[in-house]
């Protein structure tokens, strides 16, 4: 592929990620290429894991469904998050997907520097051992099949073994679904309906 005013491009084998892929011609600097994604929306997930050393949680908008049959599921670990390298280590996860009913569990686990486990009365362990918050929306306990490092992130595959809808919607109703988009959190509604 040749962009305007630059040199072709070296293709790049499908399924595998270059570490000089950030050094092609014509890659947008890190503003812009956060303004581009500032506006799109995006689902609200807790991701949390204890690969043996404790508890550890971080918000996530990068989770999306890949496969039915198998049920695979995928989403994306900064290298800045504080809970990426037990995430990263451990072989089960929890993926909470939130609605707005959670704001308060989204906002704790985005937060840097707080026990995301202080409180002992919002969360507790699956007999698997893996930490889970309490009245959530839904869960999925999953084991990682798959990491895949990509740039300063570490996509994860997961395989989904358990789960738990505490609050569904009928289908095509909003329900209370919580997206994060510019940098603050927002609800669908029947009012936000267009089609």
């Amino acid at each position: 592929m040749t962009s305007s005013g630059s040199a072709a491009a070296s293709p790049v084998e499908p399924g595998i990620f270059s570490a000089d892929v950030a050094a092609l011609p014509g890659s947008l600097d890190a503003d812009d290429f956060k303004t581009l994604f500032r506006g799109q929306p995006g689902g609200v997930a807790v991701i949390t894991a204890d690969d043996g050393s404790g508890p550890v949680a971080l918000t996530a908008t990068s989770v999306a469904s890949v496969s039915v049959d198998p049920p695979l599921l995928v989403f994306s670990v900064s290298a800045q998050s504080s809970a990426a390298a037990t995430i990263l280590k451990s072989s089960t996860v929890v993926v909470h997907l939130l609605d707005g009913d959670d704001l308060g569990v989204a906002r704790l686990a985005s937060t840097s520097g707080v026990d995301r486990f202080a409180d002992t009365s919002t969360w507790s362990r699956l007999a698997t051992g893996e930490p889970v918050y309490s009245g959530v929306r839904a869960w999925v306990r999953c084991a990682v099949v798959d990491r895949l490092e990509a740039g300063s992130a570490t996509v994860v595959a997961a395989h989904a073994l358990q789960s738990l809808v505490e609050r569904d919607a009928p289908v095509g109703d909003p329900g209370n679904a919580l997206v994060y988009h510019n940098r603050s959190w927002h609800l669908l509604s029947e009012g936000s309906r267009i089609a």
